[in-house]
């Protein structure tokens, strides 16, 4: 059972607890304790992200886990609304959690906005929760929690709080075990990755490295494998919060 992984937490907030059965090991794991914790707390959506660096602010690549649709992930990127984001720049104000209408997933300036506010409007989406969660590395997690219900009152809110937290805990130590037993990345595999995380594709990398797109490929393919990741996007967050890149 999902409630089996977590001890119980502060504030009585038993469903989203248990008794601890052993640490968290696959992102799946995450994914169901945030989609309880998620419809427990009342909302529909749930997104966890890394804040925008200065060599990295695309919000798919800052994107660590969630549930959005992927054309809503898509659209948010295209319109280049997560830097821009009013959720972002409230969160980065406070270490408390911050609540708003879902004007707070979008830029200030609304004409920005790219027509995502319809997009939200459609998926029910009306009420924001956030939070910026510490990390062991310092980048820390941007953590939004979404959906039509009213706001949050102020009782509720260590609940939600001390659950996201909890599960972060055991995500990072999830990812500093896998780290420790994982294989080293090759200096070519790193170079593929922080290639990518630039912008380039496999062609432009194998371009710039001297080396066949098909290389490219494989070498991507092997940091995938070490890394754990599904894919490229998940290889380069994962090869990110480790310090590789």
């Amino acid at each position: 059972m999902i409630n089996d992984m977590l001890p119980p937490l502060p504030g009585g907030n038993s469903n989203a607890a248990g008794d601890s059965k052993g640490a968290i090991q696959t992102d799946y794991e995450i994914l169901r304790l945030l989609r309880q914790v998620t419809g427990e707390a009342g909302f529909s959506h749930f997104m966890v992200a890394r804040p925008p660096s200065t060599d990295v602010q695309r919000f798919q690549d800052r994107l660590v886990l969630s549930n959005w649709p992927t054309e809503l992930v898509r659209q948010y990127d295209q319109a280049n609304a997560f830097v821009a984001s009013q959720v972002l720049a409230r969160v980065r104000q406070t270490r408390l959690p911050v609540y708003g209408d879902a004007a707070l997933l979008l830029p200030a300036e609304r004409s920005q906005d790219c027509g995502l506010h319809g997009v939200l409007r459609g998926l029910k989406i009306e009420t924001v929760f956030a939070v910026m969660m510490p990390s062991a590395d310092d980048q820390g997690f941007i953590i939004t929690l979404a959906g039509s219900r009213a706001y949050p009152e102020p009782e509720e809110v260590p609940g939600i709080y001390f659950s996201l937290l909890q599960i972060m805990d055991r995500y990072e130590r999830a990812i500093a075990s896998r780290a420790v037993s994982s294989e080293k990345l090759s200096m070519r595999e790193i170079e593929c990755l922080r290639w990518a995380a630039a912008g380039k594709s496999s062609d432009e990398i194998a371009i710039i490295l001297g080396i066949s797109a098909y290389t490219v490929s494989s070498y991507f393919k092997t940091a995938m494998r070490k890394l754990g990741a599904v894919n490229r996007m998940q290889a380069i967050a994962r090869a990110i919060r480790l310090k590789l890149l």
